[in-house]
């Protein structure tokens, strides 16, 4: 396809660690240890405190911006999927809002001296909405599962990192035997895309589980109307809320029922109507209204990971060279593009790690600033000239982007490019905007020069999945590296940092990691995504997890 045609001894401890690192690696006296189920410590982020006891029963009608891939959470690695998989689901652990890690499916666990070796104690309480028990051997067959090429995993498989094999000690305990340490462990292991599915159901469906999913959670699915809604109902059986709810039986509601709304102001309108108790992805603009109505509030948590960052394919000259990529570096104005699109209310990235990350490069902040005279000057001289219509020329032949992304406007990422456009066309480099319903087709045949990415996770070593060489996309293989970037002492840092024990030590690892992505213009960092809901004021209980998605365990609708 033409480019123009066309991402083991153990002392029992309380988790107590502020740093989310700490627990998998910690100091060198924090190994070996076990970690054990302990009182629940109560979410730092929530809605309002509920003026009435929580009511029971009721439908939830939440409102999102768009609608799910698949609900297999082996497979399917979109944030959208996230939302709803997490009532479906449940982790061995759970994310606590200081960052800390308590058990979950799990009521205990242990950490090897080398740190290769995870031991978990199972629940022994606890059925897949199938009825068929949750065990250790569930716990194996998730993992093998995912790591089996077959399953074709886009996601999970990069969050179990250096698995080898899983053993079955007993019916309640599973070991889990990795190649090397890994020290962001319990924070993959936390996310609902290693959330634990039922075997039997895995079985049957086949690939077809992302279409009829069976998890353990509080929430069962019913029904999915492609690009119209998702239904799910309680859990009757559910008694093991994690931690971080303060309800751990069952959900107060009788019914979650995602509504699909793409357009932002159908959505709103949706909120403010009374069609749907709560929507996501409040657009910048419905922000200041909602908050000064009293009938809604307005709920908002940035996101952890990886913000949306852009990122130019090195294997298409003249984006192979540093030059070339550091004139479109400051040629683009970041302050101009969020300031515009999102009034205040998203903040801009300076770095490919969020600020809340361990290790985040303060240092880059106010680096890198506009400057459209350099980037002219950098162009110059390497003999990008101005043609007659302004568009730079060499060698007869234009100096182009092709740029690259979901038809889906998520963000506003599609006015984000047409702004870039606007501010390359002064530059003199024409970009040509694709909108496609495959973007991943195209990113993994490799045409694209420009694409974007933003990934969430709990810790640094998300960096990884998005800038190893062994995550470039290919057509066989799904991946983020949409720089192409393949430097063996960029690949040596994320390793390191994978495999670094002490907190520390890691931190500045990863600040090397983020100086050389700037530096080497490989990341244009955008935006830092906020995940802004608006509910009524009769929705109670609402609140966001450490990595900003909503959690519904302790929602209830004021009758």
């Amino acid at each position: 396809m033409s480019r123009s045609a066309l991402l083991l001894k153990t002392i029992k401890i309380a988790v107590s660690t502020a740093l989310f690192a700490a627990i998998i690696s910690g100091c060198s006296d924090q190994n070996n240890k076990n970690y054990a189920g302990v009182s629940p410590s109560p979410s730092a982020q929530s809605s309002a405190p509920a003026v009435h006891g929580p009511a029971h029963g009721g439908t939830l009608t939440y409102g999102l911006a768009s609608s799910p891939s698949g609900l297999d959470p082996n497979l399917v690695p979109g944030a959208v999927d996230y939302r709803v998989m997490r009532n479906i689901y449940d982790s061995l652990v759970v994310q606590m809002p200081d960052n800390s890690f308590k058990p979950w499916l799990a009521t205990e666990y242990s950490v090897s001296d080398d740190g290769r070796v995870y031991t978990f104690k199972l629940r022994k309480d606890v059925t897949f909405h199938d009825g068929t028990p949750f065990n250790a051997q569930a716990v194996k067959y998730n993992f093998d599962r995912i790591v089996n090429p077959a399953t074709k995993s886009k996601f999970a498989v990069t969050l179990l990192g250096p698995y080898e094999s899983s053993q079955v000690i007993d019916d309640y305990t599973v070991q889990v035997n990795l190649k090397s340490p890994y020290s962001a462990f319990l924070s993959s292991l936390s996310q609902a895309f290693l959330g634990i599915v039922s075997p039997a159901a895995a079985e049957k469906y086949g690939d077809q589980l992302q279409k009829n999913p069976v998890g353990t959670g509080p929430f069962k699915f019913v029904s999915w109307v492609e690009k119209v809604e998702v239904v799910l109902e309680r859990n009757p059986d559910y008694n093991w809320g994690p931690a971080i709810a303060d309800n751990k039986g069952q959900n107060h509601l009788d019914k979650l029922v995602f509504k699909i709304i793409t357009e932002e102001a159908t959505r709103v309108g949706g909120l403010q109507s009374g069609q749907v108790l709560a929507v996501d992805s409040v657009p910048p603009q419905n922000v200041a209204a909602l908050k000064a109505d009293s009938k809604f509030k307005v709920l908002q948590a940035d996101s952890a990971g990886v913000p949306y960052t852009l990122m130019l394919n090195q294997e298409h000259a003249p984006w192979n060279e540093l030059n070339a990529r550091k004139a479109v570096q400051l040629g683009i104005d970041v302050d101009a593009i969020v300031n515009t699109l999102y009034l205040g209310v998203y903040k801009r990235a300076w770095s490919t790690l969020v600020p809340s990350a361990l290790g985040y490069e303060a240092g880059l902040e106010n680096k890198v600033k506009p400057d459209s005279a350099k980037a002219g000057q950098l162009l110059d001289e390497l003999g990008w000239k101005p043609g007659p219509d302004g568009i730079r020329v060499k060698d007869g032949k234009r100096l182009t982007i092709y740029y690259v992304l979901d038809a889906v406007n998520r963000e506003k990422r599609h006015d984000i490019a047409t702004i870039i456009q606007q501010q390359l066309k002064k530059l003199g480099i024409e970009v040509n905007i694709e909108l496609s319903t495959t973007v991943s087709t195209l990113t993994g045949q490799g045409v694209n020069d420009l694409a974007g990415v933003s990934n969430v996770s709990g810790d640094p070593d998300v960096l990884r999945s998005v800038f190893h060489s062994n995550v470039i996309p290919t057509p066989e293989k799904f991946g983020h590296n949409h720089a192409h970037v393949k430097d063996p002492q960029l690949n040596q840092w994320l390793e390191d940092g994978l495999k670094e024990n002490d907190p520390g030590k890691r931190a500045e690892i990863y600040k090397k990691v983020q100086n050389y992505l700037i530096d080497n213009a490989v990341g244009f960092p955008i935006y830092i995504f906020p995940y802004v809901v608006g509910t009524s004021k009769s929705v109670e209980g609402l609140k966001f997890d450490p990595l900003g998605y909503p959690l519904f365990y302790d929602v209830s609708i004021a009758k």
